[in-house]
């Protein structure tokens, strides 16, 4: 059989900073980030099947990519653990207006496709035996966009 891939993809509006950066990104600013599934598979056959002709349909995508990316990141500001901010500055949930991720990793664009990926890859996968979860990409602004895992 045939494989094909389909795309699909959330926007939000998210607070980070990279704390150690060298110029402007070290202080606290947000985006309208483009997160982006890629995924592969086998058209359904199963006649009468809903998703009959179809690798995966958009709109379950859709509602995975809500549930496990936009709801948890969307208007959230998103710091690292070890973030000065929240030690020094006694940054709480309360000063985010209660939404206020605290992560182990960094908040670059290309953690957050990794974060991502790992977040959708079993929801995804779990639809249809076929399907593989190919790859998240992540645009932080219209020219600067990260991918993971890295397809050479």
């Amino acid at each position: 059989m045939s494989r094909f891939s389909v795309e699909r993809y959330v926007e939000t509006d998210t607070g980070h900073r990279v704390p150690n950066h060298k110029s402007k990104c070290r202080v606290l600013h947000g985006h309208r980030y483009r997160f982006t599934a890629k995924v592969s598979g086998e058209l359904v056959d199963t006649p009468g099947d809903s998703s009959q002709g179809m690798v995966i349909d958009f709109s379950d995508i859709a509602r995975i990519l809500n549930e496990e990316v936009h709801d948890v990141v969307d208007h959230c500001t998103v710091l690292w653990k070890e973030d000065s901010l929240i030690t020094e500055c006694n940054l709480s949930k309360e000063d985010c207006g209660g939404r206020l991720l605290i992560v182990d990793f960094i908040p670059t664009a290309e953690n957050f496709a990794k974060w991502a990926y790992d977040r959708l890859k079993a929801p995804i996968e779990s639809v249809h035996p076929t399907l593989c979860l190919e790859s998240v990409s992540v645009r932080e602004t219209p020219k600067s966009i990260a991918s993971y895992p890295s397809i050479l």
